[in-house]
C-alpha cells in the first residue's frame, strides 16, 4: 500500500513538473522575453525527394515501408527489366555481327590491295609490250624505204603496236578501278568501325537503364509515404516513393519587420516543440527572406494577424540530427527563440534541458 501512494506521488509530481514547465514556456513565448531576444511559430520542415522511375515501365516490387530509416545508395524499388534486357542481348548481337563485319571488311580492303598489285604489275607488262611493239614499229618504218620489208610487214607492226598501246590504256584502267575498290572496301572498313561503336553506346545505355531500374535512396532519410504499388505501370519520372532528409532539418518561422532587420545570417536560435516542450533544440539561422509576406494562417497568432511578416529559416546541425536520428519528424509545430544581440545571456528556460 506504501509502495503505491509512494509511486503515485512520484507520478504526480511528474506531471506538475511537466505542467510548470510548460507553463513556463507559454510565458516565454508572451511578452516576458528578455531584451536582444524574439520568437515567433513555426513548423519542423526538412527537404523531401521524390524516388521515381527514369524510364516507362512496371514496378515489380517496392523494398522499403513507410517509416523506415534508408541509407544513400539503398535499393528502395526495383522495376520491371525483362524488355530491356532482351534488347540488351539484341544489343549484344549487333555488337557481335558489326565486329565480324569490320573483319569481314578488312579481308576486302586486302583483296582489292591484291588486286591492284596485280593490276600495277599488268600494266608494266603492257607498257613493256608497247614499248617492244613502238621499236619493232619504227624498224620496220625504216625498212620499208629500203624496200627490205614488205608493206604488210609494216601495216602488222603498227596493228601491233596500236593493240599494245590499247592494252596499257584498259590495264591502267584497272589499276585505277582497284584503287577505287580499295578506297571502298575501306569506307566500309569505316562504317562497321562506326557499327561497332553505336552497338557499344546502345549496350552501355541499356545497361544504364537496367541499371537505373533499381531505384536508390539518393541520401539518407526516412521514407515518408509510397505515391505508386508494385504492380503499377508508370511513365518516365512516375513517383514511387517520397524520402524525408533528415539531415536537412530546419524551421520555418516569421518575424515582424523591426526585429527581422536585425536578424544575422548564423545567429543563434533555440527550438521548443509543442509535442516535447521540456527539450530545448539548438539551430543556426541560415535564411532570411527579402521580401515581406502575411503569415500563414497556421502559424498566425491573434497579436500577429493581418501583420506583414518576413520569412526566418532556422537550421539544426547535420551532427545533432545524426546523433538523434530516431527522434527526428517533420511537421511538428513549435515556437523559434532567436538571439538578435549576440551579447545578451539566454534565458535559463532557454538553456537548461538543451539537446546534444
Amino acid at each position: 500500500m506504501a509502495s503505491n501512494r509512494k509511486r503515485w506521488l512520484i507520478v504526480l509530481l511528474a506531471v506538475v513538473l511537466v505542467g510548470v514547465g510548460y507553463f513556463a514556456w507559454q510565458r516565454l513565448g508572451g511578452n516576458n522575453l528578455p531584451p536582444g531576444f524574439a520568437t515567433g511559430n513555426g513548423r519542423i520542415e526538412a527537404v523531401e525527394i521524390d524516388v521515381a522511375t527514369k524510364t516507362p515501365g512496371r514496378i515489380r516490387d517496392i523494398l522499403a515501408r513507410e517509416g523506415d530509416l534508408v541509407s544513400a545508395g539503398q535499393a528502395l524499388a526495383q522495376m520491371d527489366t525483362v524488355q530491356l534486357e532482351a534488347q540488351y542481348r539484341q544489343s549484344q548481337a549487333q555488337l557481335r555481327r558489326a565486329t565480324i563485319g569490320i573483319e569481314t571488311a578488312k579481308s576486302l580492303v586486302a583483296q582489292r590491295e591484291a588486286e591492284k598489285k596485280a593490276a600495277t604489275a599488268v600494266v608494266a607488262q603492257r607498257g613493256a609490250e608497247l614499248d617492244a611493239a613502238d621499236r619493232k614499229l619504227q624498224r620496220s618504218e625504216q625498212l620499208i624505204r629500203t624496200n627490205a620489208v614488205s608493206q604488210q610487214v609494216l601495216d602488222d607492226d603498227r596493228a601491233a603496236a596500236n593493240g599494245a598501246r590499247a592494252a596499257v590504256a584498259a590495264a591502267e584502267a584497272q589499276l585505277a578501278a582497284s584503287e577505287a575498290a580499295i578506297s571502298a572496301a575501306e569506307a566500309q572498313v569505316v562504317d562497321a568501325e562506326a557499327a561497332v561503336e553505336a552497338a557499344k553506346a546502345a549496350i552501355e545505355s541499356i545497361k544504364a537503364d537496367i541499371n537505373d531500374s533499381t531505384l536508390r535512396a539518393p541520401r539518407d532519410g526516412r521514407i515518408q509515404f509510397r505515391v505508386a504499388q508494385p504492380g503499377e505501370v508508370l511513365t518516365a519520372g512516375g513517383r514511387v516513393l517520397n524520402l524525408v532528409d533528415l539531415g536537412d532539418v530546419y524551421m520555418t518561422f516569421f518575424l515582424p519587420t523591426a526585429q527581422a532587420g536585425r536578424v544575422a545570417i548564423g545567429s543563434e536560435v533555440r527550438l521548443v516543440l509543442d509535442a516535447a516542450p521540456q527539450w530545448v533544440i539548438p539551430a543556426t539561422a541560415t535564411f532570411v527572406a527579402n521580401v515581406a509576406q502575411f503569415t500563414p494562417k497556421t502559424v498566425e497568432t491573434e497579436e500577429e494577424r493581418q501583420k506583414l511578416m518576413f520569412r526566418v529559416r532556422a537550421h539544426i546541425s547535420p551532427d545533432l540530427l545524426r546523433r538523434n536520428i530516431e527522434q527526428v519528424k517533420t511537421g511538428l509545430p513549435g515556437r523559434a527563440f532567436i538571439r538578435l544581440d549576440p551579447n545578451a545571456e539566454w534565458p535559463a528556460q532557454l538553456t537548461e534541458h538543451l539537446v546534444k
